[in-house]
């Protein structure tokens, strides 16, 4: 696909930057798997994200980028970060990245932004994105309105640069299909969850294998930052809040910290959960290496069936 060539990467790939979880453990097995890793900076200092980029180069001399959350308090830090560590690649979100881009341009980065709808993709593209990741609303963590493959045909045909499509991807065949309907590769985040690589209690591991198809929420939209998440205690309490508007202070007080609770200290009930719908693709622990290369000889499978029917 185009994406390979213009970021040199063996497989259209992405590995979403899951934030508290993306460091240089798990992007940079990915980069070396052939697809693209992705260092998170939510959850993460400016210094950290500086240290993870450092372990990522001793990794590995594979492309990798590293993903501007524009909400986050030290942003403006993090971007002489990249700058100063020679990152080649970025992905934004969470906030509208358009202040930002000639400074980003000036610095020779490639810039692809994660986009929401068809408007947002054809505002980076004049912008000077290099591409653009469409992450639909099955996807885990900050979600948009649309659906993934509904919207990803009319995203495509409306603008020239690559489109990366996102949201419930765990499979070649949803690979394909994207590729099909436009899109110039993929970007996976919950897949990766169960990686021998993610730095996940076991716990939370544990509870994506159990959980069944039904099993994802969306809280936070009442506070205009809706999420998706696996349905527990937390994410209950958290929709009670919200339809008996109690207020985002009374919503803040149980989501504040939740993320690394449920990450780091194993709380799958009072911890947010954050994963994309697809659990059923969810049944055991790979490496990020067997991960990759099981979708990729699907893919390439199917694509040649495809072709001789």
């Amino acid at each position: 696909m185009r994406i390979n060539e213009i970021l040199n990467i063996k497989y259209p790939i992405f590995q979403g930057a899951m934030a508290n979880i993306s460091t240089a453990e798990l992007a940079g097995a990915v980069s070396i798997a052939g697809g693209l890793g992705m260092i998170a900076t939510g959850g993460f200092s400016p210094n950290e994200v500086r240290d993870e980029i450092r372990k990522i180069k001793k990794m590995t001399d594979k492309p990798f980028g590293v993903n501007l959350v524009m909400i986050h308090p030290e942003i403006e830090e993090l971007n002489k970060v990249v700058v100063e560590e020679g990152v080649e690649i970025i992905t934004c979100g969470a906030g509208n990245p358009q202040k930002y881009f000639d400074y980003w341009l000036k610095n020779k980065l490639k810039v692809i932004p994660i986009i929401a709808n068809k408007k947002m993709a054809q505002r980076v593209e004049s912008l000077g994105a290099t591409a653009c990741v469409f992450e639909g609303a099955e996807a885990g963590g900050h979600i948009g309105k649309l659906n993934t493959f509904p919207a990803l045909p009319e995203i495509c045909d409306s603008v020239k640069i690559p489109v990366i499509s996102a949201g419930g991807i765990y499979t070649g065949r949803h690979i394909l299909a994207a590729e099909i309907l436009g899109a110039s590769g993929v970007q996976m985040g919950t897949k990766f969850l169960l990686s021998k690589e993610a730095p996940v209690h076991e716990k939370f591991k544990k509870v994506l294998i159990e959980a069944n198809d039904r099993d994802t929420i969306v809280t936070g939209v009442t506070t205009n930052h809706p999420i998706r998440c696996y349905k527990n205690k937390l994410a209950e309490k958290l929709l009670e809040v919200e339809i008996n508007n109690l207020g985002e202070e009374e919503f803040e007080k149980y989501a504040r910290g939740s993320g690394k609770k449920a990450v780091r200290d194993g709380d799958v009930e009072w911890g947010s959960v954050l994963a994309g719908e697809g659990f059923e693709y969810l049944n055991k622990i790979e490496s990020v290496g067997e991960i990759i290369e099981n979708i990729m000889k699907e893919y390439e499978e199917l694509k040649r069936n495809f072709k001789r029917n």
